[in-house]
């Protein structure tokens, strides 16, 4: 799985401790109603596209870029309705993050949605009464995305 330079340059000189992290999140349905997910290498697990924002990156923008990179296609990022902060996450190699996480609702435009980078070894649309087990966390931010009354959802 790639690691941004930037973090790879504070991990050099910070070795494993603890990394405050800002990510986005993309909750992507289709004309369908579907919503894309990912199954994740690291972890196993599924999840709507995700990613690190750069330094003095808009987080829209690296949500557009994220979602491209992972899935192929091209959507709409449309509304921030979710901020929410993840567990601790320790990694195969003893680097911990904690993400601080922006969830966006975003409308699928076009592309054929598939694996496109290491990070993820499935890609699929699944109707909102269908989708794969997901985890506590991932449930919560997509209820959310879905039942979006236009207010930003701040965390637990």
């Amino acid at each position: 799985m790639p690691i941004p330079d930037f973090v790879r340059d504070l991990r050099d000189r910070v070795g494993h401790d603890l990394l405050p992290l800002v990510g986005v999140t993309g909750v992507i349905r289709n004309p369908a109603g579907e919503i894309l997910l990912a199954r994740r290498t690291d972890s196993g697990e599924w999840a709507p596209p995700s990613g690190i924002v750069e330094p003095f990156e808009p987080p829209a923008r690296a949500m557009l870029h994220e979602i491209r990179e992972e899935t192929g296609v091209t959507v709409s990022v449309d509304a921030l309705v979710a901020l929410d902060t993840s567990d601790l996450i320790t990694y195969p190699n003893g680097d911990r993050a904690v993400y601080t996480q922006l969830i966006f609702s975003c409308t699928y435009l076009s592309g054929s949605a598939g694996v496109s980078d290491d990070e993820n070894d499935a890609i699929g649309w699944f109707a909102a009464e269908a989708l794969p087990p997901l985890s506590a966390a991932w449930r919560r931010r997509i209820d959310h995305a879905f039942t979006s009354s236009g207010r930003t959802w701040f965390g637990r």
